[in-house]
């Protein structure tokens, strides 16, 4: 009995150890002999993507308004699905809130903050069995929410980023400028105030009136409006259409751009054609008065039509006088024949 009172605490120590080892041993062995699980089979068109390490939100609408941003109609999509690259694809969200993607066909993505769609696309991808777990990234790379829509009379309408507080005319010449066929108005509809657009009126050089170079703010529309027209046509030297820089556009100042009447007009049968409610109107114009300031002049509107006849009598005596120049020119002729 005395021996064995001399090593109970080695007796109780030892199959501890015994134990300890035995387990580390089986671990091993059991890590070494297991089999591989079974490669699951291939049932999508793509091959099961493994989920993507987890990155920080790199998209514009991220960075510039947050995820709570909303996709908007405009903007120009980058979708990526991860192990994919067949499924990468750029491209703008119609008028109407869709995107087309690669076997999915069209997406309704308006309205949507970028995780939604992300999920929504996910789903699509997934429940039509094209790729099995996948793994979508969408990024905004150009907001039209971020932008102003530049349209109209400029040399190239748009959708411009709206960087720091630029104003009208700093967007205008981002457009590259205006075009010659742009009028003297322009109408701005800030986001905000869809209801109550705001006339901006242009002098003819721009930076004559500083209070129209108004500030532009994100998701405004810009139009820049055709300049009006008025024609006058019949017996003046360059019948055509001549644009109305302003409102002040009188008979007296077309005939002016028209090159002046001719010999052969019949300036007291001058009449402007204007489209009324129920057809042309015609308004007589004493035109030979006017000229010698008897009556005032009379403003014109767009699309006046100002008519100015021939004289019966100023023809036939202009063509008797080529008549007898054309005479003269063969005697002319005939005399200096040796």
């Amino acid at each position: 009995m005395s021996s064995f009172a001399r090593i109970p605490g080695r007796l109780r120590d030892v199959p501890v150890f015994l134990l300890l080892t035995a387990v580390f041993a089986g671990m091993g062995a059991a890590q070494n002999q297991s089999p591989q699980p079974a490669q699951q089979p291939v049932e999508p068109v793509f091959p099961a993507a493994v989920p993507a390490p987890s990155q920080p939100e790199t998209s514009a609408t991220a960075d510039d308004a947050g995820l709570d941003a909303r996709l908007g109609t405009g903007d120009l999509l980058d979708i990526s699905v991860y192990n994919v690259p067949e499924l990468s694809t750029k491209s703008r969200l119609g008028n109407n809130g869709d995107v087309y993607l690669p076997l999915i066909d069209y997406v309704h993505l308006a309205g949507l903050t970028v995780e939604e769609a992300q999920a929504l696309i996910e789903k699509r991808l997934s429940d039509g069995g094209f790729v099995k777990n996948p793994h979508v990234t969408l990024n905004v790379d150009q907001s039209a929410s971020q932008g102003a829509s530049l349209l109209g009379e400029v040399a190239r309408p748009g959708v411009y980023p709206i960087i720091g507080e630029p104003r009208l005319l700093d967007v205008i010449s981002a457009a590259g400028g205006l075009t010659d066929k742009a009028g003297r108005s322009i109408t701005v509809t800030h986001r905000n105030q869809s209801d109550k657009p705001v006339n901006v009126p242009l002098s003819r050089k721009l930076t004559d009136n500083p209070a129209s170079n108004i500030l532009v703010s994100p998701g405004d529309t810009i139009l820049v409006h055709k300049s009006d027209v008025v024609y006058v046509v019949g017996e003046v030297g360059r019948p055509s259409g001549f644009l109305m820089d302003s409102d002040n556009l009188t008979v007296l100042k077309a005939i002016a751009l028209a090159g002046g009447t001719t010999s052969t007009a019949k300036l007291n049968s001058v009449r402007i054609l204007r489209k009324g409610p129920n057809g042309m109107i015609e308004t007589p114009v004493e035109l030979k008065k006017m000229l010698q300031a008897k009556v005032p002049d009379i403003p014109m509107k767009a699309d006046d039509i100002l008519f100015v006849p021939s004289s019966a009598r100023k023809v036939v005596m202009s063509r008797t006088v080529e008549a007898a120049m054309q005479a003269v020119t063969a005697v002319s002729i005939v005399a200096i024949r040796p």
